[in-house]
């Protein structure tokens, strides 16, 4: 059966070019030009992947709407979100109102179909967790609170170690190459040199500090020589 993704944007030109190229790739895609027909559909329809904007006409943004969704469904449903802003805090905001993935205006077309099929080819999360958490083993997130636990414990994080751990578990079991981590954690527009990158080493050894029965010795967060990093739960 066909994947079908809600498309949730004001700008008609760029809304119907997204519909028209997850067409042609066998997709079935419903789209909503604001925020309230957007909920609607969320609310009554089921859907494979969700992308919506930010900046939405009327009385319902898209930060609001993604913490709604994810307050509100049954059913884990990824969500993009697709916007003109792209500040390090506004994608910071995007992902921990529930977002899986922040895409910056103008997208890419050929990598945000990539984008698509990756996420579309990830097991389903099922009804077993919960929309408002992350569990891995004995770590769990509660992303409505905003809080980390491990083996029941809370484990304070900082800004940047608490959105780098989400965006591990939300890719458990994947590689993560350094220019993900940046994109996906400090934001596509962080400008950062090739020797300034061991700032994502250093913000891992802090997590490991935290989530890491033996930091020295690390079997959550491995290394992969050459590439990057994996989660491996």
């Amino acid at each position: 059966m066909a994947k079908k993704i809600l498309l949730i944007e004001d700008d008609q030109t760029l809304i119907q070019m997204l519909s028209d190229l997850l067409c042609a790739e066998g997709y079935v895609v419903d789209t909503a030009l604001d925020g309230e027909t957007g909920w609607e559909k969320a609310r009554n329809g089921v859907y494979d992947l969700i992308v919506l904007d930010i900046m939405l006409p009327g009385g319902l943004d898209g930060v609001s709407l993604c913490r709604m969704i994810r307050k509100n469904n049954k059913d884990y449903v990824p969500i993009f979100m697709l916007t003109a802003r792209g500040t390090v805090n506004d994608q910071i905001l995007g992902l921990e109102s529930g977002a899986d993935k922040y895409i910056v205006k103008p997208p890419k077309l050929g990598v945000f179909l990539a984008d698509v099929r990756a996420e579309l080819r990830r097991p389903s999360l099922g009804q077993s967790q919960k929309q408002d958490e992350l569990v891995a083993g004995d770590l769990h997130i509660d992303l409505a609170g905003r809080r980390v636990f491990k083996a029941g414990a809370e484990v304070k994080l900082s800004n940047k170690a608490y959105t780098l751990l989400t965006v591990f578990m939300r890719n458990e079991g994947a590689v993560l190459s350094r220019d993900f981590l940046i994109a996906n954690v400090w934001g596509d527009d962080y400008l950062i040199a090739e020797s300034d990158k061991r700032t994502v080493d250093v913000h891992i050894r802090w997590l490991r500090e935290k989530i890491e029965d033996n930091p020295s010795k690390p079997t959550r967060i491995g290394t992969v020589r050459g590439v990057g990093y994996r989660f491996e739960g």
